[in-house]
């Protein structure tokens, strides 16, 4: 298989679930279809969706929960 990257639209804070209180969206080893949400970008209050935009399998998380990212940063490795 092939791995690829789902990289941040934008720059913000990344987060892995949708509520401190909630499971994560996805994790390591979870399969994602095309639009499951991955996590979000907080910027200036506002969240933003990060979205897959192919098929595969999580291989790795790359960025932890809470940790600041820039546009274009790695968020997550697929196998496809």
């Amino acid at each position: 298989m092939t791995s690829k990257e789902i990289v941040s639209p934008l720059p913000g804070t990344f987060f892995r679930r949708p509520a401190p209180d909630k499971p994560p969206y996805k994790e390591e080893g979870d399969q994602v279809a095309v639009g499951d949400i991955i996590g979000l970008v907080e910027v200036m209050k506002t969240f933003y969706e990060v979205k897959a935009e192919i098929v595969g399998r999580i291989e790795k998380f790359l960025v932890e929960n809470e940790a600041p990212i820039q546009a274009g940063d790695a968020i997550v490795t697929l196998d496809v």
